[in-house]
């Protein structure tokens, strides 16, 4: 048995924070790492202190259909640090981020973003100039026929 790699590693973690979300729609993890492969921060997806939870009072659902009484994942990771700290670091996410976090992610410096689930959108192509944009694809599991 051979062990995960980081970016498995990291996507895991992830998915273990997305659990943490109070939104019905859509739970989203994420984890961010330096580029020495240090965790930085995590976040998921959440209303603010002190407000009312999807999980209360349902999904607050705009007219393009996304749920803005949360803040997304990735920000709430960003909030947690300064934002310098982000200079260079990769993010992993459960689910591509939408423009408004490619936005803030591109501010604070992130390079790479690592995501497992599609959600495209037009606007992205706008703010990840500058970063490494990649969809995980699960390895295949190669057999061993003993052979060299």
């Amino acid at each position: 048995m051979s062990r995960p790699s980081l970016d498995e590693s990291y996507l895991a973690v992830a998915k273990i924070w997305a659990e943490r979300s109070t939104c019905r729609r859509k739970k989203v993890g994420c984890v961010i790492v330096d580029q020495n492969g240090e965790q930085l921060s995590f976040g998921y997806n959440g209303a603010n202190h002190g407000e009312d939870h999807c999980l209360d009072e349902g999904c607050l659902i705009n007219n393009e259909g996304r749920c803005i009484r949360c803040n997304h994942a990735e920000i709430n990771a960003l909030l947690k640090e300064k934002k310098d700290v982000f200079k260079g670091a990769t993010v992993y996410a459960t689910v591509e981020p939408c423009e408004n976090c490619t936005r803030t992610l591109a501010q604070v410096g992130i390079r790479r973003v690592v995501y497992i689930e599609s959600y495209p959108n037009p606007y992205n192509h706008h703010f990840n100039k500058n970063m490494e944009w990649q969809q995980w694809v699960e390895p295949k599991e190669v057999k061993d026929d003993g052979a060299f």
